[in-house]
């Protein structure tokens, strides 16, 4: 893959996010690019170093642990995107810098500590299947209660993915409403992590503060090992 290319794709991300931030009538600034980087090798987030990227986004523990630890002295920021095992959280806790996927009662036992605080999102389930990751409206209230008393856990706000059978621009004003409806119990959890390659403009336009963007960066994904 060519760096150049990477830089193409990265200029044209950053150009389209200036100007859904500019419909948006906010500042770009407000908004934190993730590059999820799933499958590529720790070269290509060195690339990204070089071309200004400090925020990196990884769902597989094992390929994550090893790229945090080969990229220890890069100034990166670590989050992790994807669903987490309870079994794994502390090894994921040890390198992360955010976890995005907090989705049950189970996983803030696993992931509370006494040790330094580790910033994180409750991730939402916005369809009608249970095996998805993500909490369900219902149950947010509740979740978010947990997190705000666990140990070691900073609530950031509410991450989501957009389901392929709807809208992406509903779906997050469905998100930017279920935010709003906890801020009476977690005023500082206002950060939104929402909107990826092919829907990062709604997103923006519905208040994201997080965009997890793969392909549109790097190119497409290497077939896995």
């Amino acid at each position: 893959m060519s760096e150049a290319g990477l830089a193409e794709r990265l200029a044209s991300v950053r150009a389209g996010i200036a100007d859904a931030a500019a419909a948006a009538s906010r500042s770009p600034d407000d908004v934190t690019t993730i590059v999820v980087t799933k499958f590529h090798p720790a070269s290509l987030i060195a690339d990204l170093v070089g071309l200004g990227v400090h925020d990196v986004g990884e769902n597989r523990h094992q390929e994550a642990q090893a790229k945090a630890a080969e990229l220890a002295a890069l100034p990166l920021t670590w989050h992790f995107v994807g669903q987490l095992q309870s079994k794994k959280a502390r090894q994921v806790r040890a390198y992360a810098d955010v976890i995005h996927s907090i989705d049950r009662s189970s996983l803030v036992s696993a992931l509370a500590s006494e040790e330094q605080a580790v910033d994180c999102f409750v991730q939402l389930n916005l369809t009608d299947d249970p095996g998805r990751g993500g909490v369900g409206p219902a149950g947010l209230s509740a979740l978010v209660d947990e997190v705000l008393t666990a140990p070691g856990l900073r609530l950031l706000g509410l991450m989501a993915v957009a389901p392929l059978d709807e809208e992406p621009r509903r779906a997050f004003a469905r998100v930017r409403e279920l935010s709003e409806s906890i801020r009476s119990q977690a005023p500082d959890a206002v950060a939104l992590s929402m909107g990826m390659s092919q829907d990062y403009r709604d997103a923006i336009l519905e208040g994201a503060t997080h965009l997890r963007i793969g392909t549109a960066i790097t190119g497409n994904r290497p077939k896995p090992h």
